[in-house]
């Protein structure tokens, strides 16, 4: 399978200038592990959830006056939309990320996480539902934080 068939396209992007706090209200809006940063010469870097975890909130940051840039992962490893699920997989794995931007022609044309292909390569329903849970492991913590108070 080549990561065309399987990655997300509508990616969203945000300006490395924005402040933390909204770049996680917009990843909180649209249910989203990661943002794509970018200036007017391109992409610049990704800000995932573990960013904002370690640099911003164990940091004790303010996420209302620090920049994205501040805190985002410069270093980007990029995946082309003919590369085939496997070498993707291998490549992702090799340099201990989650997310793959997907680049052609210079330009942003989707995403690929570990969670699609997790989804993609099992054919067991079991596993299906245990990654189906993990990846709303926020809603259930959310529910039980609000029940237990």
């Amino acid at each position: 399978m080549k990561l065309r068939e399987l990655m997300t396209k509508n990616v969203i992007t945000i300006d490395k200038n924005m402040t933390v706090q909204l770049a996680a209200g917009t990843m909180n809006k649209k249910r989203i592990g990661c943002l794509v940063t970018v200036d007017k010469e391109g992409i610049k870097g990704i800000v995932t959830e573990r960013d904002l975890l370690t640099r911003v909130l164990e940091a004790c940051k303010d996420p209302k006056t620090t920049k994205v840039s501040d805190v985002m992962t410069q270093s980007i490893i990029f995946g082309n939309p003919e590369m085939q699920l496997v070498e993707a997989t291998r490549l992702m794995f090799e340099n201990g990320i989650k997310k793959l931007p997907i680049l052609e022609d210079n330009q942003l044309v989707g995403l690929v996480t570990l969670t699609d292909i997790a989804r993609a390569t099992s054919s067991d329903r079991k596993t299906m539902d245990l990654i189906e849970a993990l990846s709303n492991m926020h809603k259930v913590s959310s529910l039980q934080a609000h029940t237990t108070t």
